[in-house]
């Protein structure tokens, strides 16, 4: 009986080869997709900023009532700023401005925050019902436009 190595298999040669394609593929991937981000303009991420400027400012409203601070100190300026926000809105969604129920909600909600804004809100229970006003006219507007 000859005792002859066997000869290694190809299935780990393949495999191999199988996963530097796939790391250099995920590589390309993600590459293109930068590529994609980066020629994106600031008329194209100020929609979606905005809208995330405006959300944190909800959320840090909402952690305030939460963690129960709730003076003037820690909620005006996120109130003004959500008012400042507001006057943004037509500019950053160029393509529906023109739309009659887009400026009745941006309306709507710069109505709200001026009336907030006119009474501040007195302790906890009165950010959390500004908190729910603001939300709801921010909801009807996302019902009608982003489906």
């Amino acid at each position: 009986m000859s005792s002859q190595p066997t000869p290694p298999s190809n299935a780990t040669r393949y495999l191999f080869l199988f996963l530097i394609g796939l790391v250099i593929g995920i590589i390309g991937v993600v590459m293109v997709l930068r590529a994609i981000e980066g020629r994106k303009t600031w008329e194209d991420r100020f929609p979606e900023a905005a809208m995330h400027v405006m959300q944190a400012h909800v959320e840090q409203l909402r952690s305030t009532a939460t963690a129960n601070r709730c003076s003037a100190s820690d909620v005006l300026p996120h109130l003004q700023t959500l008012r400042s926000m507001a006057n943004d809105l037509e500019p950053a969604f160029p393509g529906i401005k023109e739309d009659a129920r887009f400026a009745q909600h941006a309306g709507k909600l710069r109505a709200t925050l001026d009336g907030v804004l006119a009474s501040p809100p007195l302790g906890c229970p009165g950010v959390e019902a500004a908190v729910k006003q603001i939300e709801e006219a921010c909801k009807a507007c996302h019902q009608d436009f982003r489906g």
